[in-house]
């Protein structure tokens, strides 16, 4: 409860230069102290918590909770909250219990504020064809919807609307600072909207934006950075001198050391440094730590950029209007280079320069590289990378997310229907290639590629070997047996993460044509529901691809490729242990190397199996 300052205390207060337009307007708790407020000027209406705790800063200096040399107008300060040093003044604020504001310039909201929802970033293409409303409910999978399907403009009339109608609920003229936060050392804060236990420290100023912070998942903003038009969810860092510009920043993201990106949006567990990003949808697990990198134009998910990586969204002359697609798990060698448009297979190697627009969609785990000023495709091969196999087992274990809420779901399988479909679809083309051409060319050419014929003939071996590993994987895993759909048998999708059947995603565009899903929270949750019916869906997949045959066979068979392409892995593991230097590592180290004792553990079990 509150209650209006008696004689006392505002003759008490004036004894310690404060001051105010009109002390009626002046509210406090009934254990409020007067004490604790010194050199402070109130204006608007003002409400007053009770200041009886003391805080200890680092290295151990106490601070006792209060109000010191600042100007408040139209604020809410909660309990044994401790402001000191605000050079202008704080304006429009409710301020959460324990909160620690010291040694700021400005924090005020000054207009009808959404708090960074709604502002509109342009996607892939700088020219505004792909614009995506960010909000707090975003995730890769409904901003993959919003510029992939832009064709289906139902859909994404009724997308939009769902976003509209969120955002008009977030308009307000009062900012809020949540519980637990710290803010030191920064500049200016304008029309911002923080969560709880979030740490702002030196940063230099932000605008028209959200911290989603919350206690198990801090966000922490550093020194120098400055960020517009922004959104930032739980668990993520942004510091270092980082520069953001109409940006959505989701969970447990890394951005530093002078990093600036610009429309661009970055999903779960990205890490970004040093480079740039500009129309950029980075999907989870986006990788880039150099300076010299630009990444421009482009989709990624699970994608680590190599040094000076670059690409070209001005291919003709109507401005930046191309865009290009690395499917998931794609990596770029230092100097890497690609002209948009192009689209390239999940899993692939990019080494050297392209300017002939290559489409590897269909040739995933290829390496695309340049020889005399011509893309050639080297299909398959990241199959027996010992790389490969390392990244598909650290994302899971490099997943920072500890928020309860997580908007992204991310299925981490190497292997997956989608991925097995693109397999599938990679033995036909090859074989088609080689029966149509003739066997007897010593080069083939595809998609503005040249392939080699015995690339091309190891690439079909091993795309086969692929398939049959996952096909016993999944007969074998029990956990796989049960199936509560009859969804799964068809195509399937990649929407940035989540994988999921063509024919789910149509149901999933009914409901949402037909005002089924009625706001964004339900559209969360029916993503949630897709990514946990994932294993009957999968299950159905694979009895749609072995329908009257001997699954005895197939799992064996299965345990056979699985120990062949392990082998290969662990021939490709030694490379690393094969220079010629004084300082080279022994076999000893290789055997006892952490990654390649699992390899061997694999390959015996695998050999175990085969025999029994």
């Amino acid at each position: 409860m509150y209650r209006k300052l008696t004689l006392t205390e505002i003759t008490w207060l004036e004894s310690q230069n404060c001051s105010a337009k009109n002390w009626r307007n002046i509210e406090v708790v009934d254990d409020f102290d007067s004490r604790f407020v010194k050199n402070v000027h109130f204006s608007g209406f003002i409400r007053l918590g009770k200041f009886d705790e003391t805080f200890f800063l680092a290295g151990g200096i106490p601070k006792t909770a209060g109000i010191y040399h600042a100007t408040l107008h139209n604020c809410i300060v909660g309990d044994n909250v401790l402001i000191e040093n605000v050079h202008n003044y704080i304006a429009n604020y409710t301020i959460g219990n324990h909160v620690i504001i010291q040694n700021v310039d400005s924090i005020l909201v000054d207009e009808i504020s959404n708090f960074g929802n709604g502002t509109e970033i342009s996607i892939l293409d700088e020219t505004g064809s792909k614009t995506v409303k960010i909000n707090n409910w975003l995730s890769s999978h409904l901003a993959y919807l919003l510029v992939m399907y832009r064709r289906r403009t139902a859909l994404i009339e009724q997308l939009n609307q769902l976003i509209d109608r969120y955002i008009n609920k977030k308009k307000s003229d009062q900012g809020y600072i949540g519980e637990h936060t710290t803010i030191r050392n920064t500049s200016l804060i304008r029309n911002v909207k923080i969560g709880d236990y979030a740490i702002i420290q030196g940063a230099s100023r932000l605008e028209n934006g959200t911290l989603n912070s919350s206690k198990p998942a801090r966000v922490r903003i550093g020194y120098n950075v400055i960020a517009q038009d922004f959104i930032v969810l739980s668990g993520t860092t942004i510091e270092d001198g980082v520069q953001l510009t109409r940006c959505f920043v989701g969970q447990a993201c890394h951005l530093g050391k002078a990093f600036t990106a610009v429309d661009s949006l970055f999903f779960a567990n990205c890490h970004f440094e040093n480079g740039e990003a500009c129309a950029v949808f980075a999907g989870p697990y986006t990788v880039s730590h150099h300076k010299s990198t630009l990444l421009i134009g482009g989709m990624f998910s699970f994608f680590n950029a190599g040094s000076g990586t670059n690409q070209s969204n001005h291919a003709y002359k109507l401005g930046p209007m191309h865009q290009g697609v690395l499917e998931r798990g794609c990596k770029t060698s230092s100097d890497a280079y690609l002209l948009f448009p192009a689209q390239i297979g999940a899993f692939s190697f990019i080494m050297g320069r392209h300017y002939r627009h290559s489409n590897t969609s269909d040739l995933p785990f290829s390496y695309l590289i340049e020889r005399d000023g011509e893309s050639f495709l080297i299909p398959a091969m990241n199959l027996i990378s010992v790389g490969t196999l390392r990244d598909s087992l650290k994302f899971p274990q490099r997943d920072g997310r500890r928020d309860p809420h997580q908007p992204d779901f991310i299925r981490f399988d190497l292997f997956n229907p989608y991925i097995a479909q693109k397999l599938s679809k990679g033995i036909e083309i090859l074989k088609s290639l080689r029966e149509k051409a003739g066997k007897d060319l010593s080069v083939y050419t595809y998609q503005a590629c040249k392939i080699s014929a015995s690339a091309l003939n190891k690439g079909i071996g091993l795309y086969e070997k692929a398939l049959s590993k996952y096909f016993g994987d999944v007969l074998q895993d029990s956990s796989k047996n049960q199936s509560i759909t009859d969804e799964g048998a068809g195509e399937w999708l990649d929407f940035s993460g989540l994988i999921l059947p063509a024919s789910v995603a149509e149901s999933l565009f009914d409901r949402i044509e037909n005002g089924e899903i009625k706001d964004l929270e339900a559209l969360a949750n029916a993503f949630g529901e897709i990514h946990q019916n994932y294993p009957a869906y999968e299950r159905n997949y694979i009895n749609s691809r072995l329908q009257n045959q001997d699954l005895k066979t197939i799992i064996e068979a299965g345990k056979a490729a699985s120990t062949n392409l392990n082998k290969a892995v662990y021939e490709d593991a030694k490379k690393d242990f094969c220079y010629p230097f004084d300082f080279e590592p022994t076999m000893d180290d290789f055997e006892r190397n952490a990654f390649v004792a699992s390899i061997l553990r694999k390959i015996e079990e695998s050999d175990l199996q085969t025999s029994k």
